[in-house]
């Protein structure tokens, strides 16, 4: 033992490492037994807290240009890629 270390300080590292050591073994023993029971899921159970999706999304709207708007928009197609030019 060092001379300029207290006993204290000694026994200090000593359970701080003893610690660490428990904590690593209380880590293995979770993670081992989650990927166990992740294992004996079926995965196509669906989980009860989650709603269920709606087979619908939102409907597409399209609209009908009259042949001035779309002048217009080309007109602004062309000016955009004008000033990227």
């Amino acid at each position: 033992m060092p001379e300029h270390v207290s006993i204290l300080q000694f026994l200090g590292v000593g359970v701080l490492v003893l610690a660490g050591f428990v904590w690593l073994a209380v880590l293995a023993r979770i993670l081992r037994r989650h990927r166990f029971d992740s294992v004996l899921r079926r995965p196509a159970q669906p989980l009860g807290a989650l709603p269920g999706q709606t087979d619908a999304g939102p409907h597409e709207e399209t609209v009908e240009l009259t042949p001035a708007e779309r002048d217009a928009f080309a007109g602004l197609v062309r000016q955009f890629s004008e000033d990227r030019g």
